[in-house]
C-alpha cells in the first residue's frame, strides 16, 4: 500500500473540492493515484467539513439533571428558539435531541433475566433452522444430481442402493 505525505494530499484535494472542482478520473489520470484513492480522500474532506466541531460545553460537564433541564426548557421551542438558545449556551441542536431521546427511553421497563434467556433461546432455535435448511437443501441438491447421472447412464433406479452404492 502506498503512503503518501501530506502535503500531496492537500494539494490533491484543493484540486478536488471547490472552488476547483477537478474531476477524479482527470485527476487520477494526471497523478497516477488510484482512483479509489482519490474518491476516498474526497468523502474524508467533505465529511469532516460537515461533522460538527466540538462543542464548548461538552457532555461529560453537564449531569443527567441539567441535561434534563435542557431538555425541558427547549421542549417548547421552535427552531429559530433553539437555534439561538444553542449558541448561548454552547451546545447543539442534536445533542439536545439526543438528550430527549435518553429522556423518552429512561422508564422502559428493562428485560428481566427469563426474557433474555427466551430471547437466547430464540436465536440459538433459529440458527438451528437454517442449519437444518441448508442441510436439507443439500441432501435435495444430491438427490437431484444422482438421478441425472443415473438418466445420463441409463442405469435403472433399483439397480443400485442409493446408501451403499452396491448392486442389489
Amino acid at each position: 500500500m502506498t503512503t503518501y505525505s501530506s502535503e500531496l494530499k492537500d494539494s490533491i484535494l484543493t484540486k478536488l473540492l471547490a472552488p476547483n472542482n477537478v474531476g477524479v478520473p482527470q485527476l487520477a489520470a494526471q497523478t497516477g493515484i488510484p482512483r479509489d484513492t482519490l474518491y476516498g480522500w474526497r468523502r474524508e474532506a467533505l465529511g469532516r467539513a460537515r461533522r460538527p466541531r466540538a462543542s464548548t460545553v461538552p457532555d461529560a460537564t453537564l449531569d443527567s439533571e441539567e441535561k434534563f433541564a435542557v431538555v425541558v426548557e427547549t421542549a417548547t421551542l421552535n427552531e429559530l428558539e433553539l437555534g439561538a438558545y444553542c449558541r448561548r449556551k454552547g451546545l447543539f441542536a442534536e445533542q439536545i435531541s439526543a438528550w430527549r431521546t435518553t429522556c423518552q427511553h429512561a422508564n422502559a421497563p428493562l428485560a428481566s433475566k427469563t426474557e433474555r434467556a427466551e430471547r437466547a433461546e430464540i436465536l440459538r432455535l433459529g440458527r438451528e433452522l437454517q442449519r437444518k435448511d441448508r442441510a436439507l437443501a443439500e441432501a435435495a441438491t444430491l438427490l437431484v444430481l444422482q438421478k441425472k447421472v443415473r438418466a445420463i447412464w441409463e442405469e435403472p433406479e433399483d439397480a443400485r442402493s442409493p446408501m451403499s452404492g452396491a448392486y442389489k
